[in-house]
Parts: C-alpha cells; sequence; structure tokens
C-alpha cells in the first residue's frame, strides 16, 4: 500500500515513519508458517540431542519461541534469512504491498539491500541485559553497519513485526529529526553503537507498530530497542533494507538483488535457488578474504 503524503512528509521530518496496515495477513502468513517449521525441526533435532525436554507443541507462534528458547538458547541457531533461507520469506522480500510503501521513499526501481534479519527478541528475564546486538540492541544508526560508500545512498530500513510490537513486547524507540545530520561516530564497546558523547539529547519515541505494518526509518535514525517485559511472548520482526537499483548498498561483499524495475522487469530476482547460492557464494569467499562490516 503506497503512504499518504503525510507519511511521507513524517519520514521526511522526522527520519521515521510508522505505516500502519500496509500488509496483509495473507502476505504475513506464508513467512510465519515458514518461520514456525523451521522452529519445530529445530526443536525435535534439539529433543533428540536431549537439549531439550518439551517440545511446546501446541503453543502458539507467540510463544512457543521463548518456552524453547527457555530450555536451550540452541533452538536460535540458523534462524537468520540468509542461513534459513526459507522460500516464502525470500517471496515476502518482493511483496508488491511492502514495495508499493518503499517505492515512495526511493522510487520505482528497487534494490533489497543484504543487510536483512529476522529478529526473536524474547523476554529479557531470558536473556539478561547485556547489549548483545540481538536481543538488547544500543543506540546505533544503520549506517555504522555499513561501509561509507553508503553514506549518500537513501537506504530505507524496513522494520516489519510478525506480532503486534508493543511497548511491553520491547518495541524499538528513535530519535525523532536528526537523520539529517548524517552519521555519528560509533564504537565497538558493548556492541555497535553511538559514542555515548554523541548521543542527540532528543527524547526518544516509542515506536509500537501492529503486525501489518511497518516502521520505515533512514539509515542515519538512531534508534534502539527495548526490553521484552512480558512472560512468555517474542516479538518477532523482519528487518529489511531497500534503495534505488545501481546505489551504494555499504555491503559490497554480500548480495543483493533487484526486487522492482517497471523498466527493466526481467533483473527482478525470482528464482531462489539462485539467491540460495548467492548467498553461498558470498558466505565462501568471506571464508577465503573476511570484510568487516561494521565500520568500527
Amino acid at each position: 500500500m503506497r503512504l499518504t503524503d503525510e507519511q511521507v512528509a513524517h519520514f521526511e521530518q522526522h527520519g521515521y515513519v510508522v505505516a500502519e496496515g500496509i500488509i496483509t495477513d495473507a502476505d504475513l502468513q506464508p513467512a510465519i508458517d515458514a518461520i514456525s517449521d523451521f522452529i519445530d525441526h529445530r526443536a525435535r533435532k534439539l529433543k533428540a540431542e536431549g537439549e531439550i525436554d518439551d517440545l511446546c507443541a501446541d503453543a502458539p507462534f507467540e510463544t512457543r519461541y521463548a518456552r524453547l528458547y527457555a530450555q536451550s538458547a540452541k533452538i536460535g541457531h540458523g534462524i537468520d534469512i540468509m542461513q534459513m533461507r526459507a522460500p516464502a520469506v525470500f517471496e515476502f522480500l518482493r511483496n508488491d504491498n511492502l514495495l508499493d510503501a518503499i517505492e515512495c521513499l526511493v522510487g520505482a526501481e528497487i534494490t533489497c539491500s543484504p543487510i536483512q534479519h529476522l529478529r526473536a527478541k524474547v523476554p529479557r528475564r531470558l536473556t539478561g541485559d547485556q547489549p548483545d546486538y540481538y536481543h538488547n540492541v544500543p543506540w546505533h544508526q544503520d549506517s555504522g553497519v555499513t561501509w561509507p560508500e553508503a553514506d549518500t545512498t537513501r537506504i530505507v530500513t524496513c522494520w516489519v513485526p510478525l506480532v503486534d510490537a508493543t511497548i511491553e513486547r520491547g518495541c524499538m524507540e528513535v530519535l525523532p529529526g536528526v537523520a539529517s545530520g548524517g552519521h555519528l561516530q560509533h564504537q565497538a564497546e558493548g556492541g555497535t553503537q553511538i559514542r555515548p558523547d554523541l548521543l542527540p539529547k532528543v527524547k526518544p519515541v516509542a515506536a509500537e507498530c501492529k503486525k501489518g505494518g511497518a516502521v520505515l526509518m533512514s539509515q542515519f535514525t538512531p534508534h534502539h530497542s527495548t526490553p521484552n517485559l512480558t512472560q512468555w511472548d517474542t516479538r518477532w520482526s523482519l528487518d529489511l533494507r531497500y534503495q534505488a537499483t545501481g546505489t551504494p548498498t555499504g555491503r559490497p561483499f554480500h548480495p543483493n538483488f533487484v526486487v522492482r524495475s517497471p523498466s527493466a522487469p526481467a533483473t527482478v530476482l525470482t528464482d531462489h535457488a539462485q539467491w540460495c547460492r548467492m548467498w553461498d557464494e558470498a558466505f565462501a569467499e568471506q571464508q577465503r578474504n573476511p570484510q568487516r562490516a561494521h565500520r568500527v
């Protein structure tokens, strides 16, 4: 669904916009089903290995992962997008409703950035408070995990919750109105984060977002995660990036691909097997010639 003029203006002024209701349940369900199947496969493997006792098979999508995580953190091994490589998730990366919104910010020729993640944020009581760049992400800009070559590119972070992202479940907080200042120096200590002395003195805004919406952000918008205070809920989200085709991604050693092109539709990548090969080749090259992904 396309953004309204007001939503585009909000993005331009504040560096982010919470776009509710742009994605349907039918758009999301195949990806959720694929993730559920992966979790079930991992749970059965871990039970066979004696790592867990209870498969929690009757628990719903919202709570099953945390109940399994409480028995073994190994449940999350291999769950990221480029590791799992589920066909349904690959298909979602070029979902028309989502791309209609992205087009309003980057134009009609759209590339999916190599930076794409699946986040399963479990309750804080299961992970503690220490930053780990997965469950407890510190204040950062997404520009901090790209090379400087991409600083002139408009890269739109597209954060898609698979369940309602509420304050209680640990939604993101953002610092509005500072993206125009560009990249701030980051440090590696405590996880890649903005140097505390450079963090803008701006009141954070809770970016609550219901399932079916998306939080769209500039790569220069500072944001962080907040604690999941529920008993068993997992805050599930897809963390994606989109940009105009032909612009630097800041991750030249990982595969990007065209997801929409009115001028050259044949360039759109629809072959799941090819996408998997691209990641295999990139990971193999990374083994031979390691590259630093974060700036610090």
